[in-house]
């Protein structure tokens, strides 16, 4: 039985729709990172903070079912 990881080790390979949104999620990380790196965030800076974590979130749920998916046809 394979873990989490190596699921998504093995979709980053055989998977370009999987790659694409571990990219896009890396990416939402990545920007997130940058911004909670400064002492003070602007209201704008805020709201964009809270709207990528939304969408790093989503893509995680969807990186989660398409495991969920190809586990189930193993």
């Amino acid at each position: 039985m394979e873990n989490q990881e190596e699921w998504v080790k093995k979709l980053l390979e055989e998977d370009e729709a999987f790659r694409k949104t571990y990219k896009a999620h890396k990416d939402y990380e990545n920007q997130i990172g940058r911004l909670e790196k400064k002492p003070h965030l602007s209201a704008e800076e805020t709201v964009e903070k809270n709207r990528l974590k939304k969408l790093k979130l989503a893509l995680k749920d969807e990186m989660e079912k398409i495991i969920s998916v190809r586990r189930a046809k193993s």
